[in-house]
């Protein structure tokens, strides 16, 4: 990952007195003229990451909404590239079981899970049963069907039957490993014919990942879902013998993990112990995590993304899950909205992200009115008969819509006086997509410098919702309407 040189040079002039001379110092490490004061400049010639893809999780909400009277509308709402967002990754919770374990400790009925792993009286044994989790693999079906081209299997939690609790919401005491090293293989086992049965079905499984959030202290006192913690020692060794596996096996998918949950201090050790892996720095080229709790920290990610990108020059980073944490926005506001968009331009300018996941896509809501604290994308009501957007949905379309798997970011340099628009773009053969984040409270007049043909703009703000407001020629002027998302894409030709 290379450093956006808007990002960074914003950065440094609200926090470094000294500007002007590191300025001088960063014009040598990026040689292209300062912009003009109104002025957002795309440099095409200055390229960063590869783009993997858009993607959303189906925990919890797919076990539910699959075969409901909705679920072909929220597939298509979600997946389809025409009428919704085109994402092009979906996230299969293989889940621990706990909807099925009659010592459950976690109280919401959301977050219990099925599995395929069913009790067997005569013999005292788990044996496998793809029939179960009915709902949830309709919802992969349905993505599937209108686009989706990636299918990540994750675990938040092994099988409760494997744990040493007994339960796949964490130990009885909190920040205690919960799968015993004799059950390793098993899980192993487990996880891979799921990924295997999958694949032979047809389905697109890009990878696995069975290691979700292992620093948090899953258990104890804490319920609310299924969980399980891991040191970094035990994270890779339990990811050493599933890449192991995987060789003998012949995959055809990849290993993904350990999907730390934040930037938190010992983010980098699980980092620096999984590359130091002889084994899983030959077999893993990517390196998953979550951004939540570091939302608008621009030092914080830009020095964690820079670490990262020092240390491993030769791997990728995805963001595969991240929601607004704690919900504290109305969801049908342009707070919200904004608030995500900002998000994911840091976790690609900052992060350098290769792919981008959102968490929970749907929520259940009633139909109440007024002020709604959702952190999904869509919100279905309690009877599963109605399908409503949260306005984060639209923001996120401005990304999803124009920017494709295979396109390469772009650098993007704003003049001073533009402080409160934050910017990242991408170019892929015959297109240029420029997505602008204007945060302040007023409109904002900019000059661009494109060259393209064909210019069309897509604007959200407090009324808009991913509108089309100009296709035609190219222009060179735009006014950026206050506290608005707009994404303008520059094509060659008619």
């Amino acid at each position: 990952m290379k450093v956006n040189a808007m990002t960074l040079f914003q950065f440094l002039r609200k926090t470094v007195p000294v500007f002007a001379l590191i300025f001088g110092i960063l014009a040598t490490i990026f040689p292209f003229a300062a912009p003009d004061a109104d002025a957002v400049r795309i440099v095409e010639n200055r390229t960063f990451q590869r783009f993997d893809g858009w993607g959303v999780s189906g925990a919890w909400w797919a076990q539910f909404v699959g075969n409901s009277p909705v679920d072909e509308e929220v597939a298509r709402l979600l997946f389809d590239g025409e009428s919704g967002l085109g994402l092009d990754i979906y996230r299969y919770n293989i889940g621990g079981g706990e909807a099925e374990n009659p010592a459950s400790r976690i109280w919401g009925g959301w977050t219990k899970t099925e599995s395929f792993y069913v009790l067997n009286e005569r013999t005292g044994r788990y044996e496998l049963d793809f029939s179960r989790d009915a709902n949830a693999r309709r919802m992969m079906d349905l993505a599937v069907r209108n686009g989706a081209s990636g299918i990540v299997l994750f675990c938040n939690s092994p099988h409760f039957s494997l744990t040493a609790s007994g339960h796949a919401s964490g130990g009885l005491t909190a920040n205690a490993s919960n799968l015993p090293r004799e059950n390793y293989q098993r899980f192993v086992d487990y996880v891979l014919a799921v990924a295997d049965h999958f694949v032979a079905l047809g389905y697109p499984v890009r990878a696995v990942s069975p290691v979700n959030e292992p620093q948090w202290g899953w258990g104890g006192d804490w319920v609310g879902q299924e969980g399980c913690h891991y040191t970094p020692e035990e994270t890779v060794d339990l990811l050493e013998l599933f890449a192991v596996n995987m060789m003998r096996r012949h995959s055809p998918y990849a290993l993904s993990g350990p999907e730390n949950g934040a930037m938190s201090k010992d983010w980098f050790a699980y980092q620096r112990l999984y590359f130091q892996s002889p084994v899983l720095n030959a077999f893993c080229d990517t390196y998953s995590g979550h951004s939540y709790w570091m939302d608008n920290d621009i030092k914080g990610k830009w020095l964690a993304g820079k670490r990262f990108a020092l240390c491993f020059p030769r791997k990728k980073f995805e963001m595969s899950e991240w929601c607004e944490l704690p919900c504290t926005l109305d969801s049908n506001s342009i707070d919200s909205a904004l608030y995500m968009a900002n998000v994911i331009q840091q976790d690609l300018t900052l992060l350098g992200a290769a792919s981008w996941q959102a968490w929970t896509a749907v929520g259940l809501h009633g139909e109440t009115g007024g002020v709604v604290k959702s952190d999904t994308l869509l919100r279905v009501n309690p009877a599963y008969t109605k399908v409503s957007f949260n306005k984060r949905y639209y923001a996120y379309r401005h990304f999803t819509a124009h920017v494709e798997s295979g396109a390469f970011r772009v650098g993007v340099l704003t003049g001073c006086s533009l402080d409160d628009v934050a910017a990242v773009a991408f170019k892929s053969p015959g297109k240029l997509t420029l997505v602008m984040i204007n945060n302040a409270a007023v409109a904002t007049a900019i000059q661009l410098n494109n060259t393209g043909d064909r210019m069309q703009v897509f604007t959200t703000d407090a009324v808009r919702n991913y509108e089309r407001t100009y296709d035609g020629a190219c222009r060179k002027q735009l006014t950026l309407p206050a506290r608005s998302i707009v994404t303008v894409v520059i094509t060659a030709g008619g």
